[in-house]
């Protein structure tokens, strides 16, 4: 089992390796994917709590500078071998059949929450409408802790828990997205950096996983659909069991060498803003991406890495 998880390889490549029936081979990885999900779901992915969620939007900010923020989101599209009768419903954009995994991300690289299954041919916003993640955080998002106020903001106006995504996914009170790479200025650009330095989380989880298991690279020799969700999800929680296990974890980096930097432009100033329970979740996008240009907020380098030089809009 562990075997096919970590190479990928075919049925009939196991079933010669270790001398029996394909068939044998079939029902093997088909029972133990199951058990193994089982299993270790409620240890090592289990729904987080309002304190769990506390913890890993202190995480986010202590490692990548990001305030409030409970959880990375994204879609990967994994290989498959074309399904019998679904005609071109996985066939994805990049020209191969695929089932897509759409899974949110601590900071710590672990899986948070995972949902595989679907069709390759949609996109991640449309497979984020459907989901039942979407929903849970519309309607059943109990977990989600109340709006608290920022670190450094001296208003001590309470700002939502959120989720980040790219920008196939739809702008909202708990899942912020960057700004249109269409209608940037400085400050935008720094919103955008800033926001990117929590949203990779997921792209480095969802390589690690591959790594580990290269299953996950495809494609997957199976053409049962059942068969094919329930060996991604083991492979994402024996990805969780092995990091909490074996894993480095994560550390702040020594940032000293970075503060020879870019000055800050001189056009730029931090405006006076408000929200309150009611704002739309494009004013709390301004809001935040306001709160990255004070002085106790902004890195010393993201004016390096994220306005051009000798930009001054």
């Amino acid at each position: 089992m562990y075997r096919y998880l970590a190479t990928g390889g075919t049925f009939v490549a196991l079933s010669l390796y270790f001398a029996r029936g394909e068939s044998t081979v079939r029902k093997i990885i088909r029972e133990t994917t199951v058990i193994i999900w089982n299993v270790l779901k409620d240890i090592h992915m289990p729904v987080p709590t309002q304190d769990q969620f506390k913890h890993i939007a202190d995480r986010f900010e202590l490692l990548w500078n990001l305030p409030n923020c409970i959880g990375a989101l994204d879609g990967k599209h994994i290989r498959i071998e074309k399904f019998p009768h679904t005609g071109s419903e996985n066939f994805n954009y990049k020209h191969f059949h695929s089932t897509v995994l759409m899974a949110c991300c601590d900071a710590g690289g672990l899986f948070a929450i995972i949902e595989p299954g679907f069709a390759g041919r949609n996109s991640d916003g449309g497979i984020f409408k459907a989901c039942a993640m979407n929903y849970w955080m519309t309607h059943g998002g109990s977990n989600i802790p109340s709006p608290s106020s920022l670190r450094h903001d001296e208003s001590n106006t309470p700002f939502p828990y959120y989720f980040v995504g790219d920008e196939a996914f739809p702008l909202s009170r708990n899942l912020l997205r960057p700004y249109s790479s269409r209608t940037l200025d400085n400050t935008k650009r720094i919103f955008n950096y800033r926001l990117s330095r929590g949203r990779k989380s997921i792209e480095c989880v969802f390589s690690m996983a591959e790594e580990k298991f290269a299953v996950l690279n495809g494609p997957i020799r199976c053409r049962d659909p059942t068969t094919v969700n329930d060996i991604i999800k083991s492979a994402c929680i024996l990805h969780n069991f092995v990091r909490k296990r074996e894993g480095i974890e994560y550390r702040p980096h020594d940032t000293a060498q970075m503060d020879e930097t870019a000055e800050v432009p001189t056009n730029i100033r931090v405006r006076d803003m408000s929200i309150h329970e009611g704002s739309s979740a494009t004013t709390l996008r301004n809001y935040l991406a306001n709160y990255f240009l004070s002085p106790r907020t902004s890195l010393p380098w993201q004016w390096k890495f994220a306005v051009p030089e000798r930009n001054t809009e």
